[in-house]
Formats: C-alpha cells, sequence, structure tokens
C-alpha cells in the first residue's frame, strides 16, 4: 500500500483498492513469514510514480524514428529457465519494443 498524503488514503498500485489512511495505522498488521523475509532482504522494486526516467539508458537504435538512446530493463517472462527478455523504450518517441535474449 502506498500513501497518498494529499487525500489521506493509502492506495495498492497492483489492484487499486484504497482506505482512509488512519484506518490503515490503527488496524493492527498481520505479516506472514515469507513478507517478513521479502522485507529484509535485499530485493529492491522499482516505484512506478517515478517514471522511465529512473531508469538506465543505452545506445540502441529506435525502429521507429532512429534514435540512439532508450531506457532499458528485464523481466522475466518465461520460464526460470530460461533467458529473462530485454525491453526498450525510446527516449525520443516513447516506442517500446523488447529483445528476446
Amino acid at each position: 500500500m502506498k500513501p497518498r498524503i494529499e487525500q489521506g488514503i493509502v492506495l495498492c498500485p497492483k489492484c487499486g483498492f484504497t482506505a482512509d489512511k488512519e484506518e490503515q495505522e490503527s488496524s493492527p498488521k498481520k505479516i506472514s513469514p515469507i513478507q517478513e523475509s521479502i522485507s529484509r532482504s535485499s530485493l529492491k522494486v522499482m516505484d512506478t510514480d517515478k517514471g522511465p526516467d529512473a531508469l538506465p539508458t543505452t545506445t540502441v537504435e529506435c525502429p521507429r524514428c532512429g534514435n540512439n538512446t532508450a531506457f532499458w530493463w528485464m523481466l522475466q517472462t518465461r520460464s526460470a529457465d530460461e533467458a529473462t527478455t530485454q525491453f526498450y523504450r525510446c527516449t525520443k518517441c516513447v516506442h517500446t519494443w523488447r529483445n528476446y535474449s
């Protein structure tokens, strides 16, 4: 849940559920052993509110506009024993494409 201070609510970015911030702070928090181990791990998730400017860039030609700079990120889109998929987003025209490694 992400706090929206100006609105006084908390919002789930995945499902869109909202609740009053005061209710969430006063209710007892139940944390499963899995959630506790994840919170202590070094796993970092990018905040989607920051936008693509937080992503690293690389030199690759955009197939749509020919620009040579793009943001990139990798996701495991197939089974774990297969390579990850690399995504690119052009810094000029915002076209997004992928590269299957």
